[in-house]
């Protein structure tokens, strides 16, 4: 067994699937391969049962579980077969030969410096893989300077790419179930951070994250404050019950702004969610959380 299991959650991503899996393949640190299928309907599970049956273990799910829930089955596997370390690699990204080295040896670096990293990402770029990709951009841009150990400090990196050491996953546990699409991550690095733990990026790895040119509707957007606000009340670090009041009121407000009957909807189902939410906000601080 390799001492890093990559972990894939899968959604017709035939597109995406061969380039992605090759790329761990290829890797100069060996790895093993887990794919997660949320019940994709265009053929990408078989595809991969005919052409790397041999190479990756296939979990088929019957129904879309969700980014987090399906990653969690990985986590799971990977904390009981223990794995020194996960990857957690998006369908639409794939990896340069030695990003999943050169991320290990960070950590590494981190230990002998006594610096608590928990989630590293390397440096994302576009498809062309000439540039940063935007949105990766923006975070690293707004990172803390580098440290000794090689790494920038972060407060957020999107988990297309994320290593996350044995350590961070007995402490923080897996994915929260408040979450089913977006927001995931922003919330595991709260989490982390209320373990002591950090997240960096370490400039000296590369892999790439084919996202650009996706066009953001107007619905999407409105999604995306809903997301927003249920990360904020989420934070264990912070009091739910401020945070909640503070968020619905900016969701009625942004109704009113935008005459967005989404923003009330989702006002209302956060209302309506309140109960669960608060205890899923209580568990995320204990040990080994959602696993």
């Amino acid at each position: 067994m390799n001492r890093t299991l990559v972990i894939i959650v899968s959604y017709n991503g035939m597109k995406w699937i061969e380039r992605c899996l090759c790329s761990v393949t290829m890797s100069t640190e060996k790895a093993d391969i887990m794919v997660i299928d949320n019940a994709s309907t265009d053929g990408t599970p078989e595809w991969i049962e005919e052409n790397f049956k041999e190479k990756v273990k296939l979990c088929r799910l019957n129904t879309n579980a969700g980014f987090g829930a399906a990653n969690n089955i990985g986590i799971k596997a990977a904390l009981e077969a223990r794995y020194e370390y996960i990857y957690l690699l998006n369908q639409d990204a794939w990896l340069r030969r030695d990003c999943l080295s050169t991320l290990i040896q960070a950590f590494e670096n981190a230990k002998k410096e006594n610096r608590p990293y928990g989630i590293l990402s390397p440096i994302q770029l576009r498809s062309d893989r000439e540039f940063p990709e935007e949105k990766f951009l923006n975070w690293y841009r707004i990172s803390d300077p580098l440290e000794d150990c090689g790494i920038k400090r972060t407060d957020f990196i999107m988990a297309a790419h994320w290593m996350i050491s044995r350590e961070c996953l007995q402490k923080v546990g897996g994915f929260s179930p408040s979450f089913r699409h977006y927001g995931e991550d922003d919330n595991y690095i709260h989490r982390a951070a209320y373990h002591g733990l950090l997240t960096g990026i370490v400039p000296e790895a590369y892999a790439v994250h084919d996202r650009q040119d996706r066009a953001c509707s107007k619905a999407k957007n409105m999604y995306l404050k809903m997301t927003a606000a249920l990360v904020k009340m989420s934070d264990p670090r912070k009091n739910f019950h401020i945070r909640w009041s503070g968020q619905i009121l900016k969701l009625l407000l942004s109704a009113l702004r935008y005459t967005s009957t989404d923003c009330l909807k989702y006002a209302i189902e956060l209302t309506r969610r309140r109960k669960e939410l608060h205890a899923n906000q209580q568990n995320s601080r204990q040990t080994g959380a959602f696993l």
